[in-house]
């Protein structure tokens, strides 16, 4: 066999990699294609702010407890096994959501959809990290993050096409979302069946003490039929060397422990900060609430869909960015860069719902179908400088079944507000996640810790990084009704700035190094911030 240290990417490997990456794209798809639905069932199932807050955010809480433990089941069962099960998980929950009869069997349809996509999110990059190329690991953990974006985009574009087809008269209200739910059905029997054609992790072998299987993984995934005799990467070959071991000698609760040692406490505090800011950034309240946000706006149904595919569409471009830059500028610039971007576009979109007014007379409330438009008398051609105050007004003239039915056209109606600032705000958030935290973080998180840990330590970061995103998404209807859109993207904004500061500060880079190097590095990091200290 011929070593060397840097090689040309091998076709199996990017087979295996697309193929494990279909994993992001249902987690995309998943996650983002309720953002279509919550328009129509709202008055359909008579839903609060709470209960649509519950409704987004509970895959995300499912998620983040399959996050906890998934890492430490694929240690004892292997990455691809897991993988498959997730898959079925994906294919049930898709089902379940379409025929769901009530809002809590929705709800406990999209969980079990939570479940699946938290693993995923988990299981995906290891497995990826595991079999790459020091030289290539970037660009392919990244596809992770390409097919999530992907799976957005599908999401937002098949919502706006069933509702098309719905506008045409092929579906009924009371069916067309549930298409919108169901469709995801078929990418998941297909992941299940691709999962067959790939190997197990050679690492997650050699993890269990299983040396020649290892080996014979390994061997396959660098030859084809055009490279028969295998070219290995010797990053690769160098971790591997002499450090065969059986895990099963290896405790959870000493993992763990370990992580919070003094040897790791600086990495595992590093990468934790970094799964926290990717979500606190609000990045997900755009993504499953991009139809609410832009009709908030002023824009029709049909307007909003559209905007949401044209945020998918921005999404992708920018991660196609993110994945050819990763392993040549490096994962902090991109980061930096990102994080710099995401501030400033959340003080544009606050700026916009700042400056914007509110107004309705009695035209404006007949044209939107509203029985009595004397009921809302009081307000007729009274400007209001925010949208808490005229929510304020508005809830103490309607009944619950009103606010439910018009509230939302109300304000479409009524708002006077300078577009250009949210849309390119929004426009900008998202081209500023793709190229930076979307990707980043999955890859360093992944390269950060050692072999025998890093199972365990994804896992412990993807729960906090899903819990971060839960909360998020659970609380930004209740703080849009209490504080007002301008405040919310505010808040936002400070997190960003405090997210920005401290990995400015902490974050070392990872850009062509050996796992094993980036070991000595952040050991090397830890001794100097001892030091200073």
């Amino acid at each position: 066999m011929v070593t060397q240290f840097e090689v040309p990417l091998p076709r199996r490997i990017l087979l295996c990699t697309l193929i494990i990456a279909i994993g992001g794209f249902l987690f995309g798809f998943d996650a983002s294609v309720i953002s279509g639905v919550l328009s129509f069932i709202k008055p359909q199932f008579g839903l609060s702010e709470f209960e649509v807050g519950w409704l987004v955010s509970s895959p995300s809480l499912s998620a983040m407890f399959s996050m906890l433990f998934v890492g430490r089941i694929s240690d004892l069962f292997g990455r691809k096994r897991v993988m498959m099960i997730i898959a079925l998980f994906y294919s049930l929950s898709a089902f379940l959501s379409a025929i769901a009869p009530t809002y809590l069997l929705l709800v406990g349809a999209r969980m079990m959809g939570g479940i699946a996509f938290g693993s995923a999110l988990v299981i995906a990059p290891l497995y990826i990290t595991e079999i790459a190329p020091s030289s290539h690991r970037g660009r392919l953990v990244s596809y992770q993050q390409l097919n999530i974006v992907l799976g957005f985009s599908a999401a937002y574009f098949s919502n706006y096409m069933i509702l098309i087809l719905s506008n045409k008269k092929w579906f009924t209200i009371d069916e067309f979302w549930r298409v919108m739910l169901g469709i995801e059905l078929f990418p998941a029997i297909c992941f299940f069946f691709l999962l067959f054609f790939i190997p197990e992790s050679p690492r997650w072998y050699q993890l269990r003490g299983k040396k020649k299987k290892s080996l014979r993984a390994l061997t396959y995934l660098f030859t084809s039929k055009s490279n028969p005799e295998p070219i290995l990467d010797a990053s690769i070959l160098a971790d591997f060397e002499g450090k065969f071991e059986n895990s099963e000698t290896s405790n959870f609760r000493l993992k763990v422990k370990k992580l919070f040692s003094a040897h790791y406490r600086v990495t595992f505090f590093i990468a934790l900060i970094l799964g926290i800011v990717q979500q606190i950034t609000g990045i997900n309240v755009i993504f499953f609430y991009a139809p609410l946000i832009f009709e908030k706006t002023g824009l029709s149904q049909d307007a909003s869909l559209g905007q949401a595919v044209i945020i998918g569409f921005i999404n992708l471009i920018f991660t196609f960015v993110a994945i050819n830059l990763i392993d040549r500028v490096g994962r902090k610039p991109l980061l930096m860069a990102g994080l710099i971007g995401i501030l400033c576009s959340l003080l544009l979109i606050s700026t916009g719902f700042q400056r914007a007014t509110y107004q309705v007379d009695a035209h404006v409330v007949q044209e939107i179908g509203f029985e009595d438009p004397s009921a809302l008398g009081s307000i007729y051609n009274i400007e209001f400088t925010s949208d808490k105050a005229f929510r304020e007004a508005l809830d103490s003239l309607l009944t619950k079944k009103e606010r439910l039915e018009f509230e939302a056209a109300l304000f479409s109606a009524a708002i006077q507000i300078e577009l250009a600032f949210v849309l390119i705000g929004i426009l900008g958030f998202v081209a500023s996640f793709a190229f930076s935290l979307g990707p980043v973080m999955w890859v360093m998180i992944s390269e950060l810790f050692p072999n025998t840990l890093r199972g365990v330590a994804i896992s412990i970061i993807g729960f906090t990084n899903s819990f971060t995103s839960w909360l998020v998404q659970f609380l930004f209807p209740v703080q849009i009704s209490t504080f007002g859109n301008a405040e919310t993207y505010g808040l936002y904004a400070i997190f960003t700035l405090i997210g920005l500061i401290i990995l400015w500060q902490l974050l070392p880079e990872t850009k062509g190094k050996s796992l094993s190097e980036i070991q000595r590095l952040l050991a090397s990091s830890k001794e100097q911030l001892q030091a200073d200290v």
